[in-house]
């Protein structure tokens, strides 16, 4: 809509013990480009410096607006800034990552090409990467980059449901408020940090009427550092991944989601954790066994068997855990979705980089002649 391009845009910083990070962060959001915001600070029980920086920064820019309250966790902060914000847009930003001078200004004004009215404007991001070491810090595109061509027109998850593939990156893109409201979309409001994320961007996206996409990057995410989510600490962290995958399978049915593309992209998800749980806790931990098949519980047998983005090892251990006879394994469209995975990382990485890596797995391979890895079936 022509008027998105001078909108209010009502930007969302959920705080908690980020004194290192917030100046970067508040920052980038003031320097913007797109300068109709007002910045809502929500204070979420620091114990740190955090708030005395949110009131010196609220102290040079009339535009953001302190809100300090006990700690309730990440949900219910994002969620007391939706009820407060007066914007035509909602944006959240974590405070501990930072973005570039013009995303409000470009998003809104491709957005105002448009004659109909969107829902959400989505973007790609950048993941830094051991941002801890200046000397080693990279910024790498997140998969989303190259993947989804800028929009010529807008459309539906049908239409690209890796974006509910991957990481859930919620945050590099603005809502349109009046359709969060009329939807009654809100995070969940987990203790902590809880992943709320997560059903917020299957909430949105699946309910979403109109979708654009404009592949240009303008958030900086602080990846995790090698090694970070080892060995969680306590039986929730563990159990944390299972439980929020379970949470959107539920929204999706609840909301009433058929489509296939849909639901084969966040199985794919599905299993992702499951193998990252078993990576960063052990894959004998009795909390993961449980929870895994807790989240095969949840999955059709059809849509795992019959899904192309699902290798054989992957198939099997589903039936394994399910008690299921994994004799014959239907790989129909597996060779197929391989190719085009391998062509779309080709140009996303560059020939270099994605030569460097296959020789790279060759030399593992050759070092390590016993193990069973190989090419996905």
């Amino acid at each position: 809509m022509r008027s998105d391009q001078d909108a209010l845009v009502s930007v969302i910083v959920p705080i908690y013990n980020v004194e290192k990070y917030l100046d970067q962060c508040l920052d980038s959001i003031s320097g913007q480009t797109h300068q109709n915001l007002e910045i809502i600070c929500i204070n979420d029980g620091s114990t740190d410096s955090s708030l005395e920086i949110i009131k010196r920064h609220a102290e040079k820019d009339s535009r953001i607006r302190v809100i300090d309250k006990e700690n309730g966790g990440y949900g219910v902060g994002c969620n007391l800034g939706i009820r407060e914000a007066r914007g035509t847009w909602i944006s959240i930003i974590e405070p501990d990552d930072w973005i570039d001078a013009n995303m409000y200004s470009d998003m809104l004004s491709f957005a105002a090409q448009f004659e109909q009215k969107i829902d959400v404007i989505k973007t790609p991001w950048w993941n830094v990467e051991r941002w801890n070491n200046p000397s080693k810090q990279r910024n790498k595109y997140c998969k989303l980059h190259k993947r989804i061509p800028t929009s010529t027109e807008p459309f539906t998850l049908e239409k690209y449901p890796l974006l509910i593939e991957i990481h859930p990156g919620i945050w590099s893109a603005i809502y349109r408020k009046d359709f969060l409201d009329e939807n009654g979309i809100r995070f969940p409001e987990y203790p902590g940090a809880g992943w709320a994320d997560n059903p917020f961007l299957v909430h949105t996206l699946c309910l979403a009427k109109n979708i654009v996409f404009l592949d240009k990057a303008y958030y900086y995410y602080r990846a995790d550092l090698p090694y970070s989510t080892l060995n969680h600490k306590s039986d929730d962290a563990i159990a944390r991944p299972f439980d929020r995958w379970i949470d959107m399978t539920e929204l999706m049915e609840r909301i009433g989601v058929t489509d296939l593309g849909i639901w084969q992209a966040h199985y794919l998800r599905g299993f992702n954790y499951v193998d990252g749980a078993k990576y960063d806790d052990g894959e004998n931990n009795p909390i993961v066994v449980e929870k895994t098949k807790e989240v095969f519980e949840h999955m059709k047998k059809e849509y795992v068997l019959n899904n192309p983005k699902l290798n054989k090892t992957r198939k099997r251990q589903y039936l394994t855990a399910m008690g299921m006879d994994a004799s014959h394994i239907p790989m129909k469209g597996r060779l197929r979705h391989f190719v085009r995975e391998t062509c779309e990382t080709l140009k996303l990485e560059g020939p270099w980089i994605f030569t460097k890596r296959v020789g790279i797995l060759i030399r593992g391979a050759a070092k390590h002649p016993k193990t069973d890895k190989k090419i996905p079936s």
